[in-house]
């Protein structure tokens, strides 16, 4: 006996039955109700969300025994006929093995000529946007002046591809990617409609896997219930679509909010064994740092069905912000690079050694053994330098090098370069600034915040009246640099080529011309 697979079996065959694109829906609805038809319709969306569907219902609405309207009868010969696809009058174009103009003018021949059976003449043109150069401009003409009788409906994945005077005669609707949820739903209705055991985990990977295509989903349904002997269970689909166990994901994100490496590589290991695409582990991390950073910034998102809301509660509260937007950065980023890695294992477990490695030093991580090398402190990302407390209070002539380590930039670098120690005692730092700069609060806030990652404590800093006693590290650069710029000038001077030149020639060397190669 044949089967009909589920994605032509379900194939919507009327606008009720339409599966989301509330939008385009309700806009041909009341078009057809009203007696407002446009000539011409594009149907743009990437594979599987509904273009060519839409435009068969909507033959039908237009050729419906019962009249032109948005509810056909659907037992009518000519809605069967559409449905078969049989209907003389529905003209149903591949674009894509269709390209040449010469194919383009033989279809639009027999426009001029009234319909067969039904009320237009519609022509489906799906992938329109494979027609060549020349065939858009045949089909230009007939778009500018359609014989009443005539409609077309375009559909394209690429509306880009088509030419600016098509799409100026079209009304144009861009369907919709469909939300894992719906898609998620309208398959359990097909999987209780065809009395399919199923596990509400199985459905929710076919519909994350299907990436927004109604078509593509009802596809790997299919494949699911042959692959596992006529049920639908999460285990059947983890092994069917290479994706493991969400505990496995789970572990690698509390490995990370310990910052225990050695457990990290333990987990990172231990997925091996399942052959996992290690691309879509990293998919399923960035998808949990997500809501992670979505239930920090929402304290009451509960999240979707993908995790527990108490694991999102716990992993908010043991990883910090940026260390979670460092993690999900690092996780797409590793992911676009796997196909660079020797092999993708690897490539994989460095993104994660990545993860901790990138992590600021001054938060809190673990070694090896699992135990904290520092003491939590403030962090606004990036990695520093952390003095250790056994070197005592800075000293004033270690200033320079201290802005050197530290981790801060722009504007508020430019400010502590100007600023000259005066004293180190306990948790406060008196510093004298240049009188020619002025301080903002934001470039204090940001220069405490990288003394306190350098000293691993807080810090209070005090500024005292006058110009600095010492020299500030942006004068001590300035001064370095005009010594060695005197030196270069006075280098030239006594060169014997130069010289030689001025001797032979009369040369007259401009000593103003030579500049330091730092400028």
């Amino acid at each position: 006996m044949s089967y009909l697979a589920l994605a032509r079996k379900w194939r919507p065959r009327s606008f009720a039955e339409l599966v989301g694109q509330d939008h385009v829906r309700v806009a041909l609805g009341n078009a057809l109700t009203q007696g407002r038809v446009h000539h011409a319709f594009l149907f743009t969306g990437t594979r599987g969300v509904g273009k060519t569907t839409i435009a068969r219902i909507l033959a039908k609405c237009l050729n419906c025994e019962s009249g032109v309207t948005a509810t056909p009868c659907g037992v009518c010969a000519t809605c069967r006929e559409i449905d078969e696809g049989r209907f003389v009058d529905l003209i149903e174009v591949d674009a894509a093995s269709r390209t040449k103009v010469d194919d383009t003018r033989e279809l639009l021949e027999n426009v001029q000529y009234a319909p067969t059976r039904g009320r237009y003449k519609v022509y489906l043109v799906d992938e329109v946007h494979m027609l060549s150069t020349h065939s858009f401009n045949a089909l230009l003409k007939t778009l500018e002046e359609p014989p009443p009788h005539v409609k077309f409906l375009l559909a394209t994945t690429d509306p880009q591809k088509l030419p600016v005077t098509v799409l100026s005669r079209c009304l144009q609707f861009n369907l919709k990617r469909l939300p894992v949820a719906l898609i998620g739903e309208h398959l359990g209705k097909v999987l209780a409609a065809e009395k399919i055991p199923a596990e509400p985990g199985g459905i929710r990977l076919v519909a994350q896997a299907a990436d927004g295509s109604m078509r593509d989903a009802l596809s790997l349904l299919d494949q699911l219930i042959a692959f596992g002997g006529g049920k639908v269970d999460e285990a059947g689909a983890r092994g069917m679509l290479g994706t493991i166990d969400r505990d496995h994901v789970v572990h690698i994100a509390r490995a990370l909010a310990d910052g225990d490496a050695s457990k990290l590589l333990d987990v990172a290991r231990a997925l091996e064994e399942f052959s996992p695409d290690y691309g879509q582990v990293l998919d399923d991390l960035g998808a949990l740092l997500t809501r992670v950073a979505l239930r920090q910034l929402v304290p009451n998102y509960e999240g979707d069905e993908s995790f527990d809301p108490a694991l999102l509660g716990e992993l908010a509260t043991a990883i910090g912000a940026e260390d979670v937007q460092l993690y999900y950065q690092t996780a797409i980023l590793g992911r676009r690079d796997l196909p660079l890695a020797p092999d993708p294992r690897t490539g994989f477990e460095m993104t994660l050694v990545r993860m901790l490695a990138f992590r600021p030093a001054g938060a809190a991580t673990a070694s090896a053994g699992g135990a904290p090398r520092t003491t939590p402190v403030p962090s606004t990302g990036g990695g520093t330098i952390v003095r250790p407390a056994s070197a005592g209070p800075i000293d004033p002539v270690q200033w320079a090098r201290v802005i050197g380590d530290l981790d801060i930039s722009g504007a508020a670098r430019q400010f502590a370069s100007n600023c000259a120690l005066v004293e180190h005692r306990g948790a406060t730092l008196r510093l004298a600034v240049d009188p020619r700069i002025a301080r903002t609060p934001a470039q204090v806030d940001k220069l405490v915040q990288a003394l306190t990652r350098y000293l691993g404590a807080p810090v209070k800093l005090e500024f005292v009246d006058g110009p600095p006693a010492v020299e500030t590290p942006s004068q001590h650069g300035e001064r370095r640099s005009a010594e060695a710029l005197e030196n270069a000038r006075r280098a030239l001077e006594d060169d014997p080529t130069v010289k030689e030149m001025k001797a032979r020639f009369g040369a007259t060397l401009h000593p103003e011309s030579v500049r330091s190669t730092e400028q």
